[in-house]
C-alpha cells in the first residue's frame, strides 16, 4: 500500500517508492529502495525533498496516529488542479503543427549551438555577447507565436550528451510561452527567454563527473551541485555581461520553492520574484521529462500530474497558467482511451484541453499494434475519450515520439 508521508516521519526500514520532487532536489539516482543506513536517511532529510511515497507492503509502515495520505485522494486532487486550468479558449495557431515543426527543428539546433558558445565564453571569464542571445530568444518567440506546441514539444527531445545545453534552450522556450500566457509585455517576454537561456550557467563550474554521475551522489557532491545557482550568479557578475536584474535573479533563485523549502536562500511565496517562480516550474518540467544517464524521463502528462501533487513547490496560480500553456495532456503524452486503445497526443484543441487530437496505435486489450488513426476527441462524432495517463515505464515502446512527428 502506497502512502505519502513527510520526510520528517521517515525511518530506517521504510521502502521509498518515490521521492516527491525533481532529481535536482535529492542525491539519489533512483527510487524504489529500502532505507538501510543512517547515511541514506540523513541525505534524504538534508535534501530539498519534503515528502515521499512509501510502500508499506515492501517496508515498514508509519506508527499509528502519524499523518499520511493515500494514493487515490492525492491523484484526485491533482486531477482537479489540472482540470481547473481548462477555463478559457486559447488563440488559434497561425500555421499548422507540421509546418512549424520543420522550422522548429532548425531553431533548436541553432539555439543549442548558441548556448554552447555562450557557456564556453562564460567559462573562460568572457562577457556574453547579448545581441546574439537576443536573436536566439526572438527566433524562439516567433516560433511559439506561430504554433507553440511545435517548439515546446521538440525541446523535450534531447540525448544525455547534450542535456546541459538543450535544457537551457528548453527552459527558455517554456519561459517565453509562459510569459505569453501571462500576457506580459514584449520586453518581459524577451527577458524571460534570456533568463531561461542563462539560468543554469553555473553548472559550467560543476565537474561533468558529478553532473552526469550514473549513481547516487555523495553528500559532498550533492552540496556542490546545489551551489550552481550561486556559481552562476557570480559568473554573470564577474564576466561583465550586460544582463538585467531579472535574469540575474532567475539564475540565483530558480531552485527556490513557494513554501520556503528551496535553495539557496529559502525564500518563500512573494519573496521569490515572478520570473524566478516561473523558472522554478519550467526548469522542473523539462528536467523530469528528459532522459538522464541515471533516470528515464517521465511522460509529459504524467509529469504535470506529479508536479500537481507536490504541495508547496510552485506558485499555484503560475502552475495553472503553465498547464494552460502546455495542455493538460501535452503533445507526446501516452494516454489510454475508453475503447482500450493507447494513443499519443499529437496536437492540442484550442477550445478544450481535455480533448486533444491523438493518434491511436496499440490495443491494450490484445497487447498488439493496431492500424494507426488520428482522432479529434473534441469532434461531436467521436465516442472515444481519455480515461488515463499511461506511464512510459509500463510499456516498451521504442521511439514513441516518432508517432507525433510524422
Amino acid at each position: 500500500m502506497l502512502k505519502k508521508v513527510s520526510v520528517t516521519d521517515v525511518v530506517l526500514g521504510m521502502y521509498i517508492h518515490e521521492l516527491c520532487g525533481s532529481w535536482m532536489d535529492h542525491p539519489f539516482w533512483k527510487a524504489g529502495f529500502t532505507l538501510h543506513t543512517l547515511d541514506e536517511l540523513h541525505s534524504l532529510q538534508n535534501s530539498a525533498i519534503t515528502e515521499v511515497w512509501i510502500d508499506t507492503a515492501k517496508g515498514l509502515d508509519l506508527p499509528a496516529g502519524v499523518q499520511s495520505e493515500e494514493l487515490e485522494p492525492v491523484i484526485e486532487r491533482a486531477q482537479t488542479i489540472l482540470q481547473e486550468a481548462d477555463v478559457a479558449e486559447r488563440a488559434e495557431p497561425i500555421v499548422s503543427m507540421a509546418e512549424e515543426v520543420q522550422r522548429a527543428f532548425k531553431i533548436c539546433e541553432r539555439s543549442k549551438d548558441a548556448v554552447f558558445s555562450m557557456f564556453s565564453e562564460v567559462r573562460m571569464g568572457h562577457a556574453i555577447e547579448m545581441h546574439g542571445v537576443a536573436q536566439v530568444v526572438d527566433e524562439m518567440a516567433q516560433s511559439i507565436l506561430r504554433h507553440p506546441s511545435a517548439l515546446l514539444s521538440l525541446v523535450r527531445l534531447k540525448n544525455a550528451d547534450e542535456y546541459t545545453y538543450m535544457h537551457s534552450v528548453a527552459v527558455s522556450a517554456l519561459m517565453i510561452a509562459l510569459a505569453r500566457q501571462l500576457q506580459l509585455s514584449a520586453e518581459q517576454v524577451q527577458q524571460a527567454g534570456v533568463a531561461g537561456l542563462l539560468h543554469d550557467v553555473g553548472k559550467m563550474m560543476i565537474d561533468n563527473s558529478i553532473l552526469n554521475k550514473p549513481g547516487r551522489l555523495s553528500d559532498a557532491e550533492f552540496a556542490k551541485m546545489r551551489l550552481h545557482p550561486v556559481y552562476g550568479a557570480k559568473l554573470l557578475l564577474d564576466s561583465g555581461s550586460a544582463v538585467s536584474a531579472e535574469v540575474y535573479d532567475v539564475c540565483l533563485h530558480h531552485h527556490e520553492k513557494y513554501d520556503g523549502s528551496g535553495y539557496p536562500k529559502k525564500l518563500k511565496g512573494q519573496e521569490i520574484s515572478l520570473f524566478a517562480r516561473m523558472a522554478a516550474i519550467c526548469d522542473v518540467y523539462d528536467a523530469i521529462t528528459s532522459d538522464r544517464p541515471y533516470k528515464k524521463g517521465w511522460g509529459p502528462a504524467e509529469s504535470l500530474q506529479r508536479m500537481a501533487q507536490w504541495q508547496g513547490h510552485f506558485d499555484p496560480l503560475l502552475f495553472q497558467a503553465f498547464v494552460r500553456t502546455m495542455g493538460i495532456y501535452p503533445v507526446g503524452s501516452l494516454v489510454r482511451l475508453n475503447s482500450g486503445r493507447l494513443a499519443v497526443v499529437i496536437e492540442q484543441n484550442e477550445q478544450t484541453l481535455l480533448k486533444p487530437k491523438v493518434k491511436v496505435f496499440f490495443s491494450s486489450k490484445a497487447k498488439m499494434p493496431i492500424e494507426q488513426e488520428v482522432l479529434d476527441l473534441a469532434c461531436s462524432q467521436c465516442t472515444d475519450s481519455i480515461i488515463a495517463r499511461e506511464p512510459l515505464e509500463d510499456w516498451e515502446f521504442r521511439n514513441l515520439d516518432a508517432l507525433w512527428l510524422e
